[in-house]
């Protein structure tokens, strides 16, 4: 027998269905809630993550706990987060290098950012800084621009690794300065701050929970900070923008998504929560000591500028040819 399903019966499902995602948000949550982090522990997402958790977890009145899932550049961890099931009992930290970054890197992604996440909000700006090695004979992003066109490919800038964000931000440099400088990649932004400390390589654009002690004793030199504003930390340093390349940005972001699917009624109360914890003090003088800033959103602000940012990088990857696998 054929099963005919009629318009008063879709619309009892719609009810229902409406009814139980509203008791899901009045009930929500009623066990502890996951927070995925695609980084090992130690370094700036897993740092800030923790922060926010701790916050989020007495806000909810239910432990938020940090589950750290690193590898791949952090596509692992969100193929994980995107494969959950979507009751809002796992969350996704993201940074712009696996939700932004990653689909033009990438061959093949396990996973599609925008299909398989449902943004909740912003949750902090990172500031980097291009810093030189104190023998450099450049004290300005104008005389960096002018000493690399006078020795092509001779200046060398190191990063974290090829596609991460010390990376763009050095090719896009390169590319609206119009100069040529041999990039470095390490294992990690710490093996290449110490190989600047050395001397080994002449420029590296780094975070500023990495770069802030070794300016204040003078071993290297911060020239421009990476961002559209001046970082309140590093008052004193300049914009790239200010200091000779107009436009040039480059943010370090990092945000929280729920897998999609999960009940809008949910994803409004995290972003609510979200919102009232990035404005306590004590999180803005946490992310203040590693170089960050809270920063929030609508769930739709945030997806239209993960948007706007996979547009940005992928332009700039297929023009320079940048491959991850």
């Amino acid at each position: 027998m054929r099963f005919c399903v009629t318009t008063p019966y879709l619309a009892a499902v719609a009810l229902a269905c409406y009814t139980c995602g509203a008791i899901a948000a009045s009930d929500y949550p009623t066990r502890p809630v996951r927070m995925i982090v695609a980084f090992a522990p130690g370094g700036g997402s897993d740092t800030a993550s923790r922060i926010v958790a701790q916050q989020l977890s007495g806000r909810l009145g239910q432990t938020v706990v940090v589950e750290n899932r690193g590898g791949a550049g952090g596509t692992l961890g969100h193929d994980v987060g995107a494969k959950a099931t979507p009751d809002g009992y796992t969350l996704m930290w993201t940074s712009i290098g696996p939700i932004a970054v990653a689909p033009s890197l990438y061959k093949k992604l396990p996973y599609e950012p925008m299909r398989d996440f449902t943004p909740i909000t912003f949750t902090a700006d990172s500031f980097n800084a291009l810093v030189v090695h104190a023998g450099v004979p450049a004290k300005s992003v104008k005389e960096l621009i002018a000493l690399a066109k006078s020795q092509p490919d001779k200046l060398s800038y190191g990063s974290s690794g090829n596609g991460g964000a010390g990376h763009l931000s050095g090719e896009l440099f390169k590319q609206m300065a119009g100069i040529s400088m041999v990039h470095v990649p390490y294992k990690g932004g710490g093996p290449a701050m110490l190989d600047l400390l050395g001397g080994r390589i002449d420029a590296i654009f780094a975070t500023l929970a990495t770069a802030l002690p070794n300016i204040h004793s003078g071993k290297i030199r911060g020239l421009a900070v990476t961002t559209v504003k001046r970082a309140p930390m590093l008052p004193e340093v300049p914009t790239i923008a200010e200091a000779g390349l107009p436009g040039y940005e480059a943010n370090n972001w990092y945000g929280l998504l729920a897998p999609a699917g999960t009940p809008k009624p949910i994803i409004a109360e995290l972003n609510r929560e979200m919102i009232e914890a990035l404005s306590m003090r004590e999180v803005y003088d946490a992310f203040f000591r590693q170089g960050m800033l809270p920063h929030t959103s609508t769930p739709e602000a945030f997806g239209t500028y993960i948007r706007s940012e996979t547009k940005k990088w992928g332009d700039l990857i297929r023009h320079v040819g940048i491959h991850a696998g």
